[in-house]
């Protein structure tokens, strides 16, 4: 920006410089209390355009805390039929009736409701006491901020270092018992100090499902089409086998309730109830669990709707670029009964 002479001697020693934009009205006022002048322009600002309204996370869930299990077994054990109907019906039908009477149970006992999600979530450490202990510290704060008593600040000062100090020692004490308790589990431990160290989390990516679906698909079909084609040996119907085990043992109520107590209870958005509600409610629904794997395994049926997986693309390494969908891996998710008879 030219302007004239900024100090009192005639020369130009203060600047003004600007970038991406112009100035006007430049003026140059002498100072008595300074050699230097006072340097005076306009500059055309743009308003900036008003942000939108946040809207506030909606977060879809179920309060499981609320269901009791013996309503949820009564209602799924009134909504299937009987055993030996249940028995006879083909493979696909059986699972498709099991799991429909288990998610229609859980949906009429207990809905899925919304709220507000928290913009935080709630720190591990946090107790119950700890809680108490803060809506009393919060209160003192309060009660200083309305009387401005030296006597309710000295109190609000004190309460403020009894709670600072009990924080840090719950959260000392719970990374503590944390890392005890994966001291045999390496990549448990590495997922603690990565959590601790604040690892940022990768941006978001702008790929779509199809695009995901598109990408799986074609790498399929490229695996396939490396393998070297082989002879198909013609087979006449007769040599066709049976899909029928005739020499399968089956299996017992026992034996099925072991499998699926002894499970880790994953659950994937394809189960129509929670895994670990499925394991309480085991021993009422235990014989239509049996039937429904034994008539799979004796038959070489396996369930269609068992057949499907809720696949997640996650990045091979968190330092790839998001963006490039050759830098992914898919995961895949099986319901848990699916996982049960497999």
């Amino acid at each position: 920006m030219h302007s004239p002479p900024t100090h009192k001697a005639g020369n130009l020693l203060d600047l003004v410089i600007l970038r991406n934009c112009s100035s006007s009205n430049p003026t140059v006022t002498p100072l008595h209390q300074s050699d230097h002048h006072f340097i005076s322009f306009s500059l055309p600002l743009t308003p900036l355009p008003p942000s939108p309204p946040s809207t506030p996370t909606v977060m879809v869930r179920r309060n499981l805390r609320s269901l009791s299990p013996s309503s949820l077994a009564s209602s799924v054990t009134a909504s299937l039929p009987t055993l030996e109907s249940f028995s006879n019906l083909p493979t696909d039908s059986a699972s498709s009736t099991l799991s429909s009477s288990l998610s229609s149970a859980l949906d009429s006992l207990c809905p899925l409701v919304s709220r507000q999600a928290r913009s935080s979530p709630p720190s591990p450490w946090m107790s119950d006491p700890l809680r108490t202990n803060r809506a009393s510290l919060r209160a003192a704060e309060r009660k200083w901020r309305k009387s401005m008593a030296q006597s309710d600040l000295s109190a609000y000062q004190s309460m403020l270092a009894t709670f600072s100090t009990a924080i840090t020692s719950a959260k000392i004490n719970y990374y503590q018992t944390k890392i005890h308790k994966s001291a045999s589990n390496p990549h448990q431990l590495f997922s603690i100090f990565s959590s601790l160290l604040s690892t940022p989390s990768p941006p978001q990516s702008s790929l779509a499902a199809d695009d995901f679906a598109v990408f799986f698909d074609e790498k399929i079909a490229d695996i396939r089409s490396s393998f070297t084609s082989t002879t198909t040996l013609p087979h006449s119907p007769s040599s066709v086998p049976s899909p029928c085990f005739s020499t399968f043992s089956p299996l017992t109520d026992s034996d099925v309730s072991q499998l699926l107590l002894s499970h880790r209870p994953t659950t994937c958005a394809l189960d129509p109830i929670p895994s670990s509600l499925l394991q309480t409610i085991t021993p009422d629904i235990l014989p239509y669990v049996t039937s429904l794997v034994n008539s799979s395994l004796s038959s070489g049926c396996f369930p269609s709707s068992f057949k499907l997986a809720h696949v997640t693309p996650l990045l091979k390494k968190p330092t790839l670029d998001p963006s490039v969908i050759q830098n992914y891996r898919p995961v895949s998710l099986l319901p848990f009964l699916s996982k049960t008879i497999e």
